[in-house]
């Protein structure tokens, strides 16, 4: 049996704010740019930052509005919670370079930030929006009730 999993957590902050566009069939989509950071003190005991910019795609499909949210409740600045698929893309530009991108497909999304510092503010929603996700079980998975995990600390 070969099973394969292509999935992506980021917890981050926006660049900008979101870009919202319609497709010429009427399907929205916004495109956000996600700041990741790591840091590490170097052999000489330096602190070193390195941060990553994630292209992140949300799509109004299936049920779901995840562009719409992002349009409404994202910011620049604000710290959210991505989930996903990573897809790379190439294309020939006008010039006929090849170009190629890495974008992060969202089928998640939790808004970390609150308003005004008020975590509770009725402004974002308080739920998680999500793409079209169903509802899972154990039932789901059945290889996680195969595995013995006897020791386990508690």
């Amino acid at each position: 049996m070969s099973r394969s999993l292509n999935k992506v957590i980021l917890i981050g902050n926006l660049g900008a704010d979101p870009e919202v566009r319609s497709t010429s069939n009427g399907s929205r989509v916004a495109t956000l740019s996600v700041a990741t950071s790591r840091q590490w003190k170097n052999q000489g005991g330096e602190r070193q930052e390195k941060t990553e910019w994630h292209r992140v795609i949300l799509w109004n499909n299936k049920g779901s509005g995840l562009a719409d949210i992002a349009e409404r409740y994202c910011k620049k600045g604000d710290k959210i919670y991505v989930e996903g698929r990573v897809e790379y893309r190439s294309w020939q530009d006008r010039e006929g370079q090849t170009r190629y991108t890495t974008e992060i497909i969202a089928r998640e999304l939790i808004l970390l930030s609150g308003r005004g510092g008020d975590a509770g503010s009725d402004d974002a929603p308080r739920a998680t929006a999500t793409a079209g996700r169903k509802d899972e079980s154990m039932d789901d998975f059945p290889e996680a009730l195969d595995a013995e995990d006897d020791d386990l600390p508690f």
